[in-house]
């Protein structure tokens, strides 16, 4: 049986609709599936990279693809009261919930996801979190210096993997981006020839022919 381990920030809309599409992708595959959070801030700044929210025009058109995409999908779907939004409480509160990988089952993800992109309100509202935090009682302490040590060590180890972004899906050593990228995953698990072709290796030895300067 494969393992596959999807990579998410709760911040990010399309983490949340490709979390809720996943069974649909994965329907008739052996696979065992790992979630685990990591902090996309951390990777923008490894690559030193903006956010989609921080370039004004390009958050109205993400906001504007995303409920399309939700409404495409039939997926239940409302923006947070805020955001872009600090997600470090949300993310450490799911490692604090370990499953047998060290990190939380679905059903703990779901939960988090739902809080966030269920209802419209705010992601970080101290009551909220702590009626989130007493529904899913943690294990472990999720301000506590070992959860910290846990999402840092996430997220050092995805960008050392190369992971750019949220969410992304790790199975044999091969990295999926993207809710559009759940097509490409559905293609690899389903043996499509074309994985045994060049052009997956190709793409990364494509040159450049100029480099922008810092």
């Amino acid at each position: 049986m494969k393992q596959l381990r999807f990579w998410f920030d709760v911040i990010s809309p399309y983490a949340y609709l490709a979390f809720e599409r996943l069974p649909q992708v994965l329907q008739g595959h052996g696979v065992e599936v790992v979630y685990q959070p990591v902090l996309f801030a951390g990777l923008l700044a490894h690559w030193g990279q903006k956010g989609p929210a921080e370039i004004g025009p390009k958050r109205d058109w993400t906001y504007r693809q995303v409920a399309w995409l939700a409404h495409r999908h039939g997926i239940p779907m409302q923006l947070p009261a805020q955001h872009p939004f600090n997600p470090l409480a949300l993310l450490r509160l799911g490692l604090a919930c370990r499953g047998p990988f060290d990190t939380p089952n679905r059903w703990v993800c779901e939960q988090l996801m739902h809080h966030v992109w269920r209802g419209g309100a705010d992601a970080n509202d101290p009551q909220r979190l702590g009626e989130l935090a007493q529904r899913l009682q943690p294990g472990l302490d999720p301000q506590g210096d070992e959860v910290k040590a846990a999402l840092k060590a996430a997220t050092a180890r995805a960008a050392a993997l190369g992971l750019f972004g949220v969410p992304t899906v790790e199975v044999d050593g091969r990295l999926f981006w993207g809710l559009d990228g759940l097509e490409l995953l559905q293609g690899y698990l389903a043996g499509d020839p074309w994985f045994d072709g060049p052009a997956w290796d190709d793409a990364a030895r494509q040159p450049s022919g100029i480099q922008r300067k810092p």
